[in-house]
């Protein structure tokens, strides 16, 4: 981590690439080494990342405003910011419950056609959801029973996703592809809301809805174009609760990935759920309605991409640990400065550093983790990481939902971002010495990558690093 991963950084690479040329957990290209593309868009260079990446674009524009528009949906039906928490709750407890079991499916079955199975029925939803509303059918109870079902298929879906990346990219080239990855999702976080809010507010919610089931289409177009290198053999005659128990074991044994996995939950569970609050932040502090709703989901939004494009440009994981410290140091002194303010446009412009500072503690910790976890394990790992990131988040919603209700909206931000700057200065004080685990966990990548030189040098470099310090 941090300094602690700084001497394997470069070796890593050169690992990367040669194991990619021979065809482990390599992209799809023409012979010779892996195409690399320039710095900041050198995963694209990779065919099949670029059918996932712009696909998954196209598709999170849809998920966005879905996003937004079903959050005012249930603002509009009920005006009530408890009732705001528990659909979030709803949608996102089942990627806590059921990500194990996603996770040990990634590593046991092909990501490819796990990530087309789960992209089809999340389109499937979107439909139903759309036809209710349009129809004027829509209830309370509809919005809960689809947030759940497609929490469900997001406990399949993002373990397969994220652990599919290295067999587009290979491991040369997956903390760009990771970046750019978060670079598209949050590019999507500024389109999507956005339209939403000029949409929502001119014809109602339910074509937001219609237009993210056909956005769904692209991403599945993607996927049925590309053909990824196989995964890594996985081991034979384990039960599936057996890979779970192992997943978890490594990550709750590996000092790094577990103090990287607890930041990310606290994060997520006091605050992220700022946003589950926007509508009323929205209408009833700031008074701008659902335009005002799009705007500020966007300018969160504006900040995350500036953050990850920061990301893309780096080529190694040197102070990455740092990174991630003041990262959600800053994501919290952020939403306490938003929560405070009454000026729509410098709420808004507040927004820009906490999106910018919150996809920088998760990307970071998501490249990471991934660097130090073996292939074998990556589809579990991952399952831990959605776990933390998305499945803290709904008793996070709940938390602030009720927060608000005896707070005040403002009141229960100020608390989450406290929270946040408590939690980075834990992880701070203990950063020295995850480094030294951080350092033994790149070496032993290497290796198992099939370049004991690299990984040689960086454990001379690793003793020089100690010796002087």
């Amino acid at each position: 981590m941090e300094d602690g991963v700084a001497g394997s950084g470069r070796s890593a690479q050169v690992v990367g690439t040669r194991s990619s040329a021979a065809g482990v957990g390599g992209a799809e290209h023409t012979g010779g080494s892996p195409p690399r593309g320039p710095g900041m868009l050198r995963a694209l260079a990779h065919r099949d990342f670029r059918l996932f990446f712009f696909g998954q674009l196209i598709s999170l524009i849809g998920t966005w405003m879905q996003g937004i528009a079903q959050s005012w949906l249930v603002y509009r039906l009920t005006g009530s910011s408890v009732l705001l928490g528990l659909v979030g709750f709803a949608g996102q407890i089942p990627v806590l419950l059921l990500s194990p079991a996603g996770g040990s499916l990634a590593d046991a079955r092909s990501r490819h056609r796990i990530i087309i199975a789960t992209q089809t029925a999340a389109m499937l939803l979107a439909f139903i959801l759309a036809a209710l509303t349009l129809a004027g059918q829509v209830q309370l109870w509809h919005i809960f029973a689809l947030a759940s079902l497609l929490g469900v298929v997001n406990a399949f879906d993002i373990p397969a996703r994220q652990s599919f990346l290295v067999q587009l990219v290979g491991r040369d080239d997956l903390m760009n592809a990771i970046a750019l990855n978060s670079s598209m999702f949050n590019g999507a976080r500024i389109v999507g809301p956005a339209v939403a809010g000029v949409l929502v507010a001119a014809i109602g919610e339910g074509w937001c809805f219609v237009l993210n089931g056909v956005s769904y289409l692209a991403v599945l177009a993607g996927l049925l174009l590309m053909h990824p290198k196989p995964a890594p053999q996985r081991p034979q005659g384990v039960t599936a609760l057996g890979r779970i128990v192992e997943g978890f074991r490594f990550a709750a044994c590996t000092a790094p990935i577990r103090a990287l996995l607890l930041l990310l939950g606290l994060v997520s569970l006091a605050g992220m759920p700022y946003a589950v609050l926007m509508p009323i932040f929205a209408d009833e502090i700031l008074h701008a309605g659902a335009r005002g709703l799009g705007l500020l989901m966007g300018a969160s939004g504006l900040g995350a991409l500036l953050g990850a494009l920061t990301l893309a440009a780096r080529r190694e994981v040197r102070g990455l640990g740092r990174w991630v410290a003041w990262a959600a140091a800053a994501f919290g002194i952020s939403l306490i400065a938003f929560a405070l303010s009454r000026h729509f446009w410098l709420s808004a412009a507040l927004l820009v550093p906490a999106g910018f500072a919150m996809i920088v503690q998760t990307a970071a910790s998501n490249t990471l983790i991934q660097a130090m976890v073996p292939d074998e394990l990556r589809g579990r790992v991952m399952a831990v990481y959605s776990m933390m990131f998305m499945g803290m988040a709904p008793f996070g919603a709940l938390l602030s939902g009720l927060l608000a209700a005896r707070l005040g909206a403002p009141g229960a931000v100020v608390a989450g971002g406290g929270a946040c700057v408590a939690g980075s200065l834990v992880f701070g004080l203990n950063l020295p010495a995850l480094r030294v685990v951080g350092r033994q966990l790149l070496i032993a990548q290497e290796l198992a990558a099939g370049d004991p030189t690299a990984a040689t040098t960086t454990a001379a470099a690793t003793a020089g690093t100690q010796a002087n310090s």
